[in-house]
């Protein structure tokens, strides 16, 4: 068992095939061979539209429990206009994932680019009704980036409640000079911002977004290894995603994490190369 959660966006990336997934591999196959690997995913498609009970039940069936569905709360919620306004939404939505149980952890809330300090205590009465779920929290806002009080008294709220701040890295995207389309599609839709390795739980949270190379992505991940590594030692247990600009190499990045992570804590177990048993695909 892996002392830490490793990932990518999604298990649902055509890409992989013929290098992380088998080339005859079915669609409906991905998700158990994903698991065999990795122990945990970014639930993104929850922002977009929220899954049906059948699928739910699916996934219930095909995710391993130790596994983690970092579950977003769905975009008419974080996006939606006054946060203690979507409580019930938010009940409901924590019902449709109840078959996931304990593997929906940490329920993710992405907020937008103009949530901020003025409503901290919006989102605080949000997270309070909460009490008792395990919920991380991604903020866009530059004020909330700006090493003032306003940025401190946000930590301390977040630290008293055990609510982890999502620290996004894009540093690598943006060093990047490549005129690829999928290059500038994600320059233009991620957020630049400063990187916050916060840890306010036993949980801090990483989502790195590389660039297409994944030599020059190593770089800016070197600090994360040191500092994955150290957390390990203390005793957490972060939670690493990993992107590129399309994600077709997230899987590859994901692996090269890994694997660079084994050189700095002799002991750390492979990644799993095992191929999902017969009898789980046939529950798909």
């Amino acid at each position: 068992m892996l002392p830490y959660f490793l990932g990518c966006p999604s298990w649902n990336e055509p890409a992989w095939r013929g290098s992380f997934y088998p080339a005859d591999l079915r669609p409906g196959q991905t998700l158990a061979h994903y698991a065999a690997t990795f122990n945990a995913v970014e639930g993104n498609t929850t922002f977009y539209a929220r899954p049906s009970l059948q699928t739910v039940q699916r996934w219930a069936e095909q995710m391993p429990m130790h596994f983690r569905f970092c579950a977003k709360l769905p975009r008419d919620i974080s996006h939606g206009g006054d946060l203690r306004d979507h409580l019930d939404a938010t009940v409901d939505f924590l019902q449709l994932l109840a078959p996931l149980g304990e593997r929906v952890a940490p329920l993710w809330l992405q907020l937008p680019a103009s949530f901020g300090p003025d409503r901290l205590v919006e989102l605080l009465t949000w997270l309070d009704e909460l009490s008792g779920r395990t919920v991380a929290v991604e903020l866009r806002h530059p004020a909330f980036f700006a090493k003032d009080e306003e940025e401190r008294l946000l930590n301390r709220e977040l630290q008293a409640r055990a609510v982890e701040r999502i620290c996004l890295d894009s540093r690598a995207l943006f060093a990047c000079t490549s005129r690829d389309a999928a290059v500038l599609h994600a320059q233009a839709k991620k957020p630049r911002l400063p990187v916050r390795p916060t840890a306010f739980s036993a949980s801090p949270q990483l989502r790195f977004i590389g660039g297409p190379d994944l030599d020059a992505n190593q770089a800016f991940l070197e600090p994360w290894l040191d500092k994955v590594a150290a957390w390990i030692e203390q005793g957490l247990c972060p939670y690493v995603f990993l992107h590129t600009p399309d994600n077709h190499l997230a899987a590859a990045q994901a692996q090269r994490f890994h694997h660079a992570l084994m050189l700095r804590l002799p002991g750390l177990p492979a990644l799993a190369q095992v191929e999902p048993e017969v009898e789980q695909l046939g529950l798909l």
